[in-house]
């Protein structure tokens, strides 16, 4: 098997990903202009989304890294909001969606018109990540829109099963795709909740850091591996143990944190870029197929079922945000009020991608009589347009209405006044754990060394505060900042040292890797840096 494109997609998605972190455009869009460009262009190869490829070994990771960043308190106190869009409005779009393309395109069934509401139907997790995290939405809408998006493809891959079934022929009633439904939702959550506490408990039980972080790239294709192998759903159950993972990542050391932070980001970078080149490339596969039917009739549809997609989010979201309020003292009680404001950018976030594209890839050729399934191209076709029209015209405008409505975002003189707070309640406790083991005769150090602690548990109860303060004139710099580069060129003095005793072979160079690893973790320790994704 040839190994070349598959390096040449990787390597080319990373480099156009990182190149669009240094425009005002958002990396996904411009993946996707780049993949659709990229597949006309002669000498590049033909990619494929293959279903069997993209859902069990591609969707895993994905929503693992996104659950696994989640808040499991912020998604249990909007459950009501996020379970009404990732499983009501799904659904709702589901059958709105579809019964509108079979009353508009002539010998559509409607079991096959389902099959296209259900496909596209969810919002996807990678790309409302993506897009939330670049234009600071409130901390609230970021929530549910994060946690529709990892249920929702639960509910929709499901309902893609139930309405395929019906349309080649398998005799599906409503009363065995309920229960086909309730199985899946049911058994995910209920495989989840089995895995989550072995797999953490093996978590907080190796010693080595490296098998910790096999582990945990393991874990994500075990959850979902399990419970589709119990015909439940692989998406609720991998969505479930990473929130427990995730929620509990405090009780693992530190090392396997270090780095299972830097492996993760590594491995999201990758198969996001990858995963939105692939969409773009999908365009010309897509128009070969389109067979009878011609461009621009298809486009007629597309513009329609497009609309279709966009409205209907609008016409459950607004009565899903409003109504629960005026019906229900408790909901008003425990639930924040909201203007019209927020639903909008709800209603205006939901763009679909490379789930919606897959599933629609695995309808099959034929059903169980023979027969061609009916417009199969048409309906890819329709997802193709739906999942570009969606990233390319929502994702563009996104910003801009965040902007115009100017939706208060996090302060960042409250976030840095309550991390400062919390620093210091918990210097407050490090200071008095210190004490008390300095007086015990077993703990006791020279009072250099003693010094030396309390130092630094002052510097970083006070590098917070300073960042609340006055900057240099100058330079712009906190006194935090300046320490800090201070302390970088002094480690870098030092390695320049390390670096030109062993090239006079004063010492060889396992030794200098070992200092450098020492100066490594002094860097690390002195310097935190900035996460800009």
């Amino acid at each position: 098997m040839d190994a070349l494109p598959l390096v040449a997609l990787v390597a080319v998605s990373a480099a156009v990903a990182g190149a669009a972190r240094r425009t005002p455009v958002p990396a996904p869009l411009v993946l996707v202009a780049v993949g659709l460009v990229a597949g006309y262009l002669p000498g590049v190869p033909t990619y494929h989304l293959d279903a069997h490829v993209v859902l069990p070994l591609l969707l895993p990771p994905l929503l693992y890294t996104a659950a696994v960043d989640s808040s499991y308190l912020d998604l249990r106190a909007n459950v009501r909001p996020v379970a009404l869009l990732s499983v009501g409005y799904t659904l709702f779009a589901t059958v709105a969606v579809g019964w509108l393309a079979y009353r508009i395109i002539p010998d559509l069934p409607l079991t096959a018109a389902l099959v296209l509401g259900a496909v596209v139907a969810p919002p996807d997790a990678v790309t409302a990540a993506a897009i939330a995290r670049r234009v600071g939405l409130p901390s609230r809408v970021t929530t549910i829109l994060q946690g529709e998006s990892l249920v929702n493809d639960a509910t929709a891959i499901t309902a893609f099963k139930v309405a395929l079934a019906a349309a080649v022929g398998e005799g599906m009633s409503w009363g065995a795709g309920i229960g086909e439904f309730l199985l899946a939702a049911v058994g995910g959550v209920g495989v989840g909740l089995l895995l989550m506490v072995p797999l953490h408990w093996l978590r907080t039980h190796l010693k080595e850091a490296l098998l910790q972080n096999t582990l945990s790239l393991l874990i994500p294709f075990v959850a979902y591996a399990a419970a589709e192998r119990v015909h439940a759903s692989g998406v609720l159950a991998v969505v479930v143990v990473a929130l427990y993972l995730g929620h509990r990542s405090w009780q693992v050391d530190f090392a396997t944190r270090l780095q299972e932070a830097a492996v993760w980001k590594m491995v999201a970078f990758i198969l996001e870029s990858a995963v939105f080149a692939l969409i773009g490339l999908q365009l010309p596969f897509v128009l070969k197929g389109l067979g009878a039917f011609g461009v621009w009739e298809a486009l007629g549809y597309a513009a329609i079922v497009f609309l279709a997609v966009v409205v209907v989010r609008f016409v459950w979201v607004y009565p899903a945000t409003y109504l629960p309020r005026w019906l229900s003292r408790r909901v008003r009680e425990r639930e924040p009020g909201t203007d019209w404001t927020a639903p909008l950018i709800v209603g205006w976030a939901g763009m679909r991608g490379v789930v919606s594209l897959a599933v629609a890839f695995s309808i099959p050729m034929a059903m169980h009589d023979g027969e061609p399934f009916p417009a199969r191209s048409l309906v890819l076709f329709l997802t193709f347009t739906t999942v570009i029209g969606t990233l390319v015209i929502q994702g563009l405008t996104l910003p801009v209405l965040v902007r115009v409505l100017k939706l208060p975002g996090p302060d960042p003189q409250t976030v840095t006044l309550v991390e400062a707070q919390a620093q210091s309640e918990a210097s407050e406790a490090a200071e008095a754990r210190l004490d008390r083991l300095l007086a015990d005769p077993h703990s006791s150090l020279p009072p250099p060394l003693a010094d030396r602690l309390r130092s630094v548990l002052e510097r970083r109860r006070n590098a917070v505060w300073e960042r609340l303060g006055a900057a240099d004139p100058v330079t712009g710099e906190s006194a935090d900042d300046t320490y800090r580069r201070l302390s970088r060129e002094m480690i870098e003095a030092e390695r320049e040292v390390f670096v030109r005793l062993r090239d006079e072979r004063r010492i060889d160079d396992e030794m200098m890797r070992t200092l450098l690893r020492r100066l490594d973790l002094e860097e690390a320790a002195a310097y935190r840096e900035t996460d800009e994704s």
